[in-house]
């Protein structure tokens, strides 16, 4: 079972970062997170469940 992300920019977040650690797997979570934070102007909130997201996939 998932949790399905509300709001369009968290779900196009969890999809680029989906996709940038399948084709380059040397980038650092720490930096992925930051470029997806900013790249999608996500809340305070929506960084959180990114962070929690990554952590949980690494």
């Amino acid at each position: 079972m998932s949790i399905q992300p509300q709001g369009e920019e968290i779900r196009n977040a969890v999809k680029w970062i989906s996709e940038e650690r399948k084709y380059n797997s040397e980038r650092k979570a720490e930096e992925l997170l930051q470029e997806a934070c900013i790249k999608f102007d996500l809340s305070p909130k929506d960084a959180e469940f990114l962070t929690r997201f990554v952590r949980e996939e690494t």
